[in-house]
């Protein structure tokens, strides 16, 4: 039977593997187990991605892969298993909708139910389906004992006891609906928000740009929108955005840009722009791409209660010494294996299904 110790090794292994990969270089190294099999492969699927999903782009999959390796390490991996007793589970068969927003988005659900003893049954996005299939083989060769309870389909899905699911708030009503009758984690969209009170300096919003741009904004962790003092003044905001500028050089990103953009003065909404980013007074926490909404507020306290009542909408909360459980500035795409998507505990659903 495999034990929990054998699931994190092999984990650990996986992460060893990644190392390889970053945004700074791509580099065989002699120490990896499987290598000779596995990284040429990885290459070419890495490539297959890019080629499938103009959104992702090489940075932004080894950004991805880079940020995992980081994470499967030994240390975390056993921190992670032990914060839920997963001594007694009995395996059962959880089903996994992924969402396809931004490379391996589904991974943590993945790494979650097979480090709890479970069996996974994957139905991946097709904007997102070159890349966990192979590291899925990886961990089968890591631990023969994950063969045969990792299952990847694109029909329909049958014969699971549980479900995890994320998709847009569309489609988790109707995910609601259709698995009401096994345990189910769903997940809806999410946006998250910066607090910016005035004091921040130009490297808070340096670093807030990472929070904006990685991922094109594409994911749930990526900031959309700001919550700014009464008659705030955007010029050290504009001013941090500014390293990112070189993001108007990505044709779809552009194309996106020029659209909004032609949309918003058609409409005659005031906009600021710096030529690769608009802000836009608006209410909403979903903001388009190359967008991002600001509202203002009077005082914190009502700012905080607003945030509390919101809380459903808001994944992230960046700030700096504002509310409980913020995010620093530029931190926002670094999570930790216990940054549960939603503030859900998948580990402890896991263990009671």
């Amino acid at each position: 039977m495999n034990s929990i110790q054998n699931r994190i090794t092999a984990f650990a292994k996986l992460g060893h593997f990644l190392s390889q990969f970053s945004v700074d270089k791509i580099e065989k190294q002699d120490n990896i187990e499987n290598n000779e099999i596995f990284f040429d492969g990885f290459l070419h699927q890495i490539k297959l991605a890019q080629e499938k999903n103009s959104w992702f782009t090489k940075d932004n999959i080894l950004f991805s892969l880079h940020s995992w390796s980081k994470s499967l390490t030994k240390n975390n991996l056993i921190d992670f298993a032990q914060s839920v007793n997963l001594e007694q589970i009995q395996s059962k068969k959880v089903a996994i909708i992924m969402a396809g927003n931004i490379p391996l988005v589904g991974f943590h659900d993945f790494l979650s139910v097979l480090i709890s003893g479970h069996s996974v049954l994957v139905k991946q996005s097709s904007n997102d389906k070159h890349l966990l299939p192979f590291l899925a083989k990886y961990l089968e060769y890591a631990d023969e004992s994950f063969k045969g309870k990792i299952t990847f389909t694109e029909e329909k899905l049958t014969d699971f006891d549980a479900v995890i699911a994320t998709g847009s708030n569309n489609t988790a009503r109707y995910f609601e609906f259709y698995f009401k009758n096994k345990p189910n984690i769903i997940r809806k969209s999410r946006n998250s928000v910066a607090v910016i009170t005035g004091k921040e300096t130009i490297e808070d919003f340096e670093n807030l740009s990472n929070d904006v741009f990685q991922y094109f904004g594409l994911g749930c962790r990526s900031v959309s929108k700001l919550f700014v003092p009464k008659d705030y003044s955007f010029e050290t905001f504009f001013n941090g955005m500014f390293q990112k500028k070189e993001i108007i050089n990505n044709a779809k990103y552009a194309n996106n840009y020029d659209y909004n953009k032609a949309v918003y003065l058609m409409s005659e909404f005031d906009l600021l722009e710096n030529g690769f980013l608009m802000i836009k007074e608006d209410e909403s926490y979903a903001s388009p791409i190359a967008t991002i909404f600001y509202e203002y507020y009077d005082n914190e306290i009502d700012l905080k209660i607003k945030l509390h009542q919101d809380r459903e909408k808001i994944q992230c909360i960046v700030a700096k010494n504002f509310i409980e459980n913020e995010v620093v500035f530029g931190q926002t795409q670094h999570p930790q294996l216990t940054d549960y998507a939603d503030g859900v505990n998948t580990l402890e659903f896991l263990a009671t299904i």
